[in-house]
């Protein structure tokens, strides 16, 4: 049985496909995103890696809550 061909993305992670989905991994096997094709897999993990080396927006990293729940619980 032959082994799959591993393909390095921009010299930084790979992609697997488990269980119908696809995974990337950095070099040393630290475990980045996982999404349903192999295009978004590839696209959110460079928006990812370059949020890790660039810094995050202030605006993407805030969360608003107020305490306010409607509704029924």
């Amino acid at each position: 049985m032959n082994e799959p061909e591993i393909v390095m993305y921009d010299d930084y992670f790979f992609l697997e496909e488990r269980f119908g989905l696809w995974h990337s991994v950095s070099k040393d096997r630290k475990p980045l995103i996982t999404s349903l094709t192999k295009e978004e897999c590839i696209h959110m993990t460079r928006f990812y890696l370059k949020g890790e080396q660039e810094g995050w927006p202030e605006e993407s990293n805030r969360v608003i809550n107020d305490g306010v729940v409607d509704g029924k619980l």
